[in-house]
């Protein structure tokens, strides 16, 4: 009888453990890794994509360690049409703290206010282990983008209050100039935040879409760590101004905003794309008309076929270029998908030979890019 017993318990724990792997097969596999995480590190789980290396912008008493990606957060409130709701989205983040990334990027314009806010609630448990950096420069008042630039001294301050409050924090990791003031000087600005850096409300500090004697002018009063602007294969201003070239030359870090295009590289976005009309500047773009992306959509080819041979996606090409080209430059790209996260992190996966990119450069080069980057408003407020 005991031998009867023994039998049939077997059988019914093979048959349970059967069972619940049939269960996890079918679960999406989104919820199947979040119940993963319950009981088990991303670090353990072979199959999921994690952040191992790390990087550093900036150099000496400003160098910052970060993870070889960041996580652009804009898209989870603003400009980028539909997004999953809050509960979602501070999942979403939560899986990028566990799978390695430690750069978690935002701004007071952003929304305005709502990306700081869900920043603030979804990351302040985790201050130990990642760094928020938030951006100030665009006029808000009473919640409202203005549409004109404020980086006066008493401003400065008053924004840096607001973020350390909507942020929860007690110090900002890095606080960026988001556009230049044309009314204040470089200098200025610079001054300001070194007192702030004196006072522990921020510990470091950057500009975002600057020229390269702007950036000279304010890092011989308070050192950059790093400068933040638009880098990608269809935008590789930076290479020609002189932008990135002083980066090497002075040791500070650089930080490539939408190095997929806003989603155009990634091959998810065509002709017939719709807009959220009161939530996407991409509707107001030259680049984003219909137009140019069929135009546009070949050098997205390019990336495909350059992929399709080395196992990437587009999107993995776009970055992993990126990553290569320097290993002081930490591009921030955003998603509201755990399929896109899992994509963008497998891009720090892959080595290829110098000569590869290479001739991925020569492919695109060859293609011409259709469309402006901004329209004229927005174009007005860069490259000071």
């Amino acid at each position: 009888m005991k031998e009867v017993n023994k039998t049939e318990i077997g059988r019914r724990g093979f048959l349970k453990t059967a069972m619940l792997a049939g269960v996890a097969l079918t679960m999406p596999a989104g919820l199947n890794r979040v119940l993963a995480a319950k009981t088990n590190r991303v670090g353990e789980d072979r199959r999921a994509a994690c952040i191992r290396g790390s990087r550093v912008l900036g150099t000496g008493a400003v160098a910052f360690e970060v993870s070889a990606l960041g996580f652009g957060v804009m898209g989870m409130t603003y400009n980028r049409s539909q997004h999953p709701d809050k509960k979602q989205c501070v999942r979403l983040l939560h899986e990028a703290v566990d799978r390695g990334v430690t750069l978690f990027d935002t701004a007071i314009i952003y929304g305005p206010l709502t990306n700081e806010n869900l920043v603030g609630e979804a990351l302040s448990g985790f201050r130990e282990r990642i760094a928020v950096t938030t951006k100030f420069g665009h006029e808000v008042i009473d919640g409202k983008a203005t549409g004109r630039q404020d980086s006066r001294p008493q401003t400065i301050r008053r924004y840096c209050e607001e973020s350390l409050k909507r942020l929860r924090l007690g110090s900002l990791p890095m606080f960026y100039q988001h556009r230049a003031d044309p009314n204040t000087p470089p200098e200025e600005v610079a001054s300001t935040i070194a007192d702030l850096m004196k006072e522990g409300k921020v510990q470091r500090w950057g500009m975002c879409e600057v020229s390269a004697e702007t950036i000279r002018k304010a890092h011989a009063i308070c050192p950059l760590t790093a400068i933040q602007s638009e880098y990608h294969l269809m935008h590789r201003l930076v290479e020609e101004n002189g932008v990135l070239n002083t980066c090497r030359e002075l040791g500070i870090g650089f930080v490539p905003y939408s190095p997929i295009n806003r989603g155009f590289l990634g091959g998810c976005i065509n002709e017939y794309a719709v807009f959220a009309p009161n939530n996407d500047n991409r509707q107001t773009l030259p680049r984003f008309q219909p137009e140019a992306m069929r135009a546009n959509m070949r050098i997205v080819n390019i990336l495909q076929a350059f992929g399709r041979t080395r196992g990437m996606t587009s999107a993995q090409v776009a970055l992993g270029w990126l990553l290569q080209k320097a290993p002081w430059i930490v591009p921030i790209p955003g998603t509201t998908k755990l399929s896109h996260l899992e994509e963008n992190l497998r891009a720090t996966e892959f080595t290829l030979l110098p000569e590869e990119w290479k001739e991925l450069e020569n492919a695109v080069e060859a293609i011409p890019v259709v469309g402006e980057r901004y329209n004229t408003e927005q174009q007005r407020q860069v490259g000071f």
